[in-house]
């Protein structure tokens, strides 16, 4: 195509209407920003002073200002809810949720967050109320699942696990901690006086078929708490073999947690007068996956059984393979205690053990506990579900000195 001269007419007549888009446009943010509260910018000014206090306050004074922003009330309510004033938080989405013009997806979203200020503020009725009017809105999914949370804290588990199945009914998922929900289920019957035995066998029977449906590989925990509960079970019903049968799969299938079930373990043997073979089956287990916990069950039945010098002997070889300044203070925490009044003190006199564990048992303190994988919230006892930030199975059944 052959270039024609007068197309350089178009560009000045481009170059104008460029301009004048521009001065447009300029024009336009100018009324904007004049539109716009003092308030407004000094809130900007105190956010890039890192002054957050002042800024929000200088945002409250522009929503009074100006009602009609709601993204800046949710802004606020937001803000006062992650600093802990859920008071403030509360009474920004109360005032949303009392404006009658308000469009029904902003309402959804102004009820949503007013549950979720009711329950970081403990107020689980009110949470439970907000979240379960949001059922057939947008945030379902959210509210669901806030609501499991809820039902959670106030140990409500039939509540728990119908939501459960409501949220697998809505997204394609698996939630393992429904096996809990019906293992907790199954504790409480056999809690109760007398044991409800029958809905413990409920219970189980519907926490082995959740297991069947998930991977194997992520519900470890699941499955060791469910032959737990089942040998409390058989132990209840008088059938040790079957508790022995449950108590043992563990140490097969789940070494990691053979420290959990070691001491039922001995108590069942002993019940049948057979206490040599299962501290010998210890002894095997602990020879294939060593913990301080299992450690420490030896070396107390080894001091019962067959005296000072062999349970000695076994503590040297286990330090010796497998260090721990933990290990070396059980040992002699349970020595001292089983010497007390004995003049056979074992190979070590009676003030020396007494000063070497006041040596180290300081240093050790910080050690013996268990540690959760999510939060971090560190307990001597081993937990199915973190008191901290209330996951489940996020405790490794070994003690912090075993992790580092």
């Amino acid at each position: 195509m052959d270039f024609e001269p007068w197309w350089l007419i178009f560009v000045p007549v481009l170059f104008a209407l460029g301009w004048l888009a521009a001065r447009f446009d300029v024009r336009q943010m100018l009324r904007e920003t004049r539109s716009l509260p003092d308030s407004y910018f000094r809130g900007l000014n105190f956010l890039l002073n890192e002054e957050p206090d002042r800024a929000i306050d200088a945002f409250v004074e522009v929503a009074k200002l100006d009602p009609e922003t709601t993204e800046l009330h949710f802004a606020l309510g937001s803000l006062f809810r992650r600093r802990g004033e859920m008071e403030r938080a509360i009474r920004v989405h109360q005032s949303l949720l009392n404006r009658s013009d308000l469009p029904a997806a902003e309402r959804e979203h102004a009820q949503h967050e007013l549950a979720q200020d009711f329950l970081k503020a403990g107020m689980l009725d009110r949470a439970e109320s907000g979240f379960e009017q949001l059922k057939d809105t947008r945030y379902a999914l959210p509210a669901l699942r806030s609501l499991i949370r809820i039902y959670e804290s106030e140990h409500d588990w039939p509540r728990a696990i119908e939501a459960v199945k409501t949220l697998q009914g809505l997204v394609d998922e698996p939630v393992p901690q429904i096996v809990h929900y019906y293992c907790e289920q199954a504790q409480s019957a056999l809690a109760a006086k007398p044991a409800d035995v029958d809905a413990a066998h409920k219970a189980l029977d519907a926490a082995d078929h959740a297991l069947s449906t998930m991977d194997a590989g992520s519900t470890k925990g699941a499955h060791v708490r469910t032959a737990m509960l089942r040998a409390r079970l058989a132990l209840i019903e008088q059938d040790p073999k079957r508790e022995r049968l449950y108590l043992e799969s563990v140490m097969t299938d789940v070494p990691e947690y053979a420290g959990l079930v070691a001491e039922q373990v001995l108590a069942n043997y002993r019940a049948a007068n057979q206490e040599a073979a299962g501290l010998d089956l210890l002894q095997k287990q602990y020879a294939r996956h060593a913990s301080l916990d299992l450690f420490n069950v030896l070396f107390r039945e080894l001091r019962v059984q067959q005296g000072a010098a062999p349970s000695w002997a076994f503590a040297r070889n286990a330090l010796r393979s497998h260090p721990s300044l933990l290990g070396l203070d059980r040992l002699l925490e349970a020595e001292l205690a089983n010497s007390e009044g004995n003049a056979d003190q074992g190979p070590v006199p009676g003030a020396d053990l007494t000063l070497l564990r006041s040596l180290i048992h300081k240093h050790t303190q910080r050690l013996d506990r268990y540690a959760c994988r999510s939060c971090g919230f560190q307990a001597r006892r081993f937990y199915w579900q973190c008191p901290g930030c209330n996951a489940w199975e996020t405790y490794a059944p070994r003690r912090l000195e075993e992790l580092e």
